[in-house]
């Protein structure tokens, strides 16, 4: 398994509270913002809770 880089492209005003936590968990802050993530079902999982807030790229 590879890495993930993982860019914020939606803001979270309007998102639920689990939402919001979960980017906060991924280490996004404002929108435009990316991290580099470890691709685990972990971090795929949390993905998938906020996949319309979020673009991933593999690496």
């Amino acid at each position: 398994m590879g890495n993930l880089k993982i860019t914020l492209i939606k803001s979270t005003i309007r998102s639920k509270k689990g939402q919001k936590a979960t980017v906060e968990a991924l280490g996004l802050r404002k929108v435009g913002s990316s991290v580099t993530q470890k691709d685990n079902p972990a971090i795929r999982g949390m993905i998938k809770k906020v996949e319309h807030l979020v673009e991933v790229e593999e690496i």
